[in-house]
């Protein structure tokens, strides 16, 4: 049987006996925050569990290592949804430990491609549209600094309030132990000093 075969089994259990039920919750996330962090398994239940999250909590947005890599990408447009339609007050930036990013360099990622019969013919189509492989598909070499980053890009975003408190955490995939490596309290804007201005 295959993967999609059980799970689609599962799932017809799953409705067919109410269990649904205790996860029932509105779209609007209780603690008003907005996640955003990596794609590694350890962290499906981990990163909730270790932050007293509930499903309802909070929006969770994930991708490989927690990167904000575009101000106009599909990471940055959630999080303004997030903010702008679902009613979030906070954003928080999560990387972790062991991360798969670090290190991770474009031309190993093209040779694994070329094994899965990509062609090069394939590969130079994007570089001759200006897509810069190199950079797109290259990892980093300090998760801290990633995240860094990453809060740095979403806090002087054009569209982002100054009454939103953007966070930086790592955390450690097996203990569940969250660093903070930026303070979003620090530098926010109250709603009563936006009236002031």
């Amino acid at each position: 049987m295959s993967v999609i075969s059980s799970i689609l089994d599962y799932n017809k259990t799953f409705v067919d006996q109410n269990k649904y039920e205790r996860f029932q919750t509105t779209k609007y996330p209780d603690k008003k925050i907005v996640i955003i962090t990596c794609m590694d398994t350890r962290l499906l239940e981990l990163l909730p569990k270790a932050m007293g999250l509930r499903n309802g909590d909070a929006k969770i947005i994930k991708n490989a290592g927690a990167i904000v890599s575009h101000p106009f990408g599909s990471i940055m447009r959630s999080i303004l949804v997030a903010i702008y339609e679902l009613k979030v007050e906070e954003v928080c930036v999560i990387g972790h430990h062991g991360c798969g990013m670090v290190g991770l360099q474009s031309s190993s990622l093209l040779d694994a491609a070329k094994e899965k019969k990509i062609s090069q013919e394939q590969i130079d189509i994007l570089t001759n549209s200006g897509i810069d492989l190199s950079k797109w598909l290259t990892g980093f070499q300090c998760v801290e600094e990633s995240v860094r980053n990453s809060v740095h890009l979403i806090k002087n975003h054009p569209l982002l309030p100054d009454s939103i408190a953007v966070h930086g955490m790592v955390i450690h995939p097996e203990t569940g132990k969250l660093d903070r490596i930026i303070d979003g309290y620090s530098n926010i804007v109250s709603k009563d000093e936006m009236h002031i201005q």
